[in-house]
């Protein structure tokens, strides 16, 4: 019966080759809009999974955790160093990191940061950075690539670049003035530091002081701006402290700016976080916003429900369309196929066989067009991640599915063996003599 089902699809392949390709289009569809939630959840899990607390300027909580882990749009106003410090110096703080905003490379976003984000960042569960080429900053103009910024545009040791003014793809202002040199490439994380080119806090504020008063070396300008204005001493001890070699600075930090966007925060105890978070909520000393990024990460799950749920009906609505269409085909050749199921009938198929025969049939076109779906999804999950990697930071896993996909699958399966009982009713109700008398 499965011979004859075959050859029986072969003689009638124009169609059923449509009906096979709806399916795999269907499952294709099913499979990515998982594929593409869960990859997107984990990533972005992933990528905040260190972090016990973002410190920023007083606004919401979302905005914050997509400025500061995933370099999409901007905390808005500046927080102080001495806000930074006090942070720093809370009990149940065992380190803090701070983050400036504003810049981007080709697209990609600009953080200003120091060496502590090197050492105590965490992504995946606890792993920390490695570098896959050279190490982090060793002046005001070095630079540290993640690993999809160096890939694309094949950036390596000593590499010079410039950054512009503006957050995405939108420049101001390019700094042709100010340089970078790159002297480390991260390697590969799988998260949104991929996409990020990492300056010290001393070449973030040096490239700014290009932009707004330009000079012939505007890294020594703002290092002798900030240095009077925030160090104090004389002219000597300024530049010393500006370029970082000041053994005096608070925490060994070298290089304080005046401004910052944000603080990564780690602490001793997780138990004391909401503790420490209603004392920095609550510091009338400037106004901040204390994010617990796990929190924050649930906001935003709810905010994109909504369009997941669409995309899961969407998909639902494409399978219900492409079993439905095969049940059409189906059923659509079942009145010339009537000569065929009569001459089965004469040379002694029962009724149950040609029964078999059309759901046979019917599971066949749901099976290659199940394992086809399978084929495009992998095919254009090669040629997505490219994309999502570069404009969102995370990629789409390329393994054969899991066992949650192959539910999924099994469920197609099982609707199209429900779908093909209609026509295979319908021709079991036909009699040989019904047969006979249309045709011969």
């Amino acid at each position: 019966m499965l011979n004859l089902a075959l050859y029986s699809l072969w003689n009638r392949r124009f169609v059923a080759s449509l009906t096979v390709l709806s399916i795999a289009l269907a499952v294709a569809l099913i499979l990515g809009v998982e594929r593409l939630r869960d990859s997107a959840r984990g990533s972005f899990a992933n990528s905040a999974s260190g972090i016990d607390l973002i410190v920023a300027p007083r606004g919401n909580d979302v905005q914050i955790l997509m400025a500061t882990v995933f370099g999409v749009g901007s905390t808005g106003t500046g927080m102080s160093w001495d806000s930074f410090e006090r942070v720093e110096n809370l009990p149940a703080v065992d380190w803090a990191v701070p983050l400036m905003m504003g810049d981007n490379h080709r697209g990609y976003p600009v953080m200003g940061t120091s060496r502590a984000y090197f050492e105590h960042f965490r992504h995946s569960g606890g792993q920390s950075l490695e570098f896959a080429q050279g190490g982090d900053f060793e002046a005001a103009d070095s630079a540290v690539m993640g690993a999809e910024v160096a890939t694309r545009f094949g950036y390596g040791i000593g590499t010079v670049f410039v950054n512009a003014h503006g957050a995405g793809n939108v420049s101001f202002d390019m700094h042709d003035d100010a340089p970078f040199t790159v002297t480390g490439v991260l390697a590969p994380t799988g998260t949104a530091v991929d996409r990020m080119v990492f300056i010290s806090t001393e070449g973030f504020d040096g490239l700014h002081a290009s932009y707004e008063t330009p000079a012939a070396d505007p890294f020594a300008a703002q290092e002798n701006d900030d240095a009077s204005s925030s160090l104090g001493g004389t002219d000597e001890d300024q530049a010393q402290d500006a370029r970082g070699h000041d053994d005096d600075n608070h925490e060994d930090h070298g290089y304080e700016p005046n401004q910052i966007n944000a603080i990564y925060v780690g602490l001793t105890e997780r138990r004391a976080i909401l503790g420490i978070q209603r004392a920095l909520q609550t510091d009338a000393t400037e106004a901040l916003s204390a994010v617990m990024p796990n929190v924050a990460l649930l906001q935003l799950w709810s905010i994109t429900g909504t369009a997941e749920n669409a995309l899961r009906l969407m998909s639902v609505a494409v399978a219900a369309a492409s079993l439905i269409g095969m049940v059409v085909m189906l059923s659509a050749t079942l009145e010339a196929r009537r000569r065929e199921f009569a001459i089965l009938r004469s040379v002694g198929a029962t009724p149950g066989k040609i029964f078999g025969l059309i759901v046979s049939e019917a599971l066949m076109m749901a099976v290659v067009g199940i394992l086809i779906g399978i084929a495009l999804l992998l095919l254009s999950t090669a040629l997505a991640n490219p994309i999502l990697s570069a404009n969102y930071g995370f990629r789409m896993g390329l393994a054969l599915p899991s066992f949650s996909e192959l539910t999924l699958l099994l469920a197609v399966f099982c609707v199209a063996a429900l779908a093909s009982l209609l026509p295979a009713w319908r021709v079991y109700r036909m009699t040989l003599s019904d047969g006979l008398a249309a045709k011969l």
